[in-house]
């Protein structure tokens, strides 16, 4: 009886350990997917937000783009490379036309080609108010390339694939 207990003892402790590794040492994979979470987080915009809040995120979106990061979204007339300066004004602009704005994102398929890069494709889907009363609700197939910098994850490409109908 107590040789079973020590060893289901055991097992549980060993579990355990695991557990706290993988939370404390997340995979490439954990940490590319935080990036869009992080991104979805800071672009999604509440009704009444305040002021303090919004300029928090238009701060922060910067902070998870390469030095520039192309833009192919030819619906939009969006293309080109962009600083990320440019995109946090550009995100600024944007948030300030809509009065509720819900930025997810789904279907992730992960692929690393190369040491430090991550290419991505994902369904993104947006949902929102506009200032005037408009309501959206889109969903594009994505393709995105992350590129690992001093051991961090930032966007440097992002591609609209396809636009999904409903």
């Amino acid at each position: 009886m107590v040789k079973y207990r020590s060893i289901i003892v055991g097992a549980l402790v060993g579990l355990a350990a695991i557990s706290v590794a993988l939370y404390l040492f997340p995979s490439e994979e954990k940490k590319v997917k935080k990036q869009f979470g992080l991104l979805s987080e800071w672009v999604s915009k509440e009704p009444g937000e305040s002021p303090i809040t919004m300029a928090y995120k238009i701060k922060n979106i910067g902070t998870l783009f390469d030095g520039t990061c192309e833009f192919k979204i030819p619906a939009y007339s969006f293309s080109g490379s962009y600083t990320r300066e440019e995109i946090s004004s550009y995100a600024g602009s944007g948030r300030l036309s809509f009065s509720q704005l819900d930025l997810k994102f789904y279907d992730f398929v992960i692929a690393f080609p190369d040491k430090g890069i991550a290419k991505v494709t994902l369904t993104a889907k947006v949902r929102g108010k506009s200032s005037s009363g408009e309501y959206i609700d889109e969903a594009h197939e994505l393709g995105s390339v992350l590129k690992k910098i001093e051991k961090k994850w930032l966007f440097n490409k992002f591609e609209v694939v396809e636009v999904l109908k409903k």
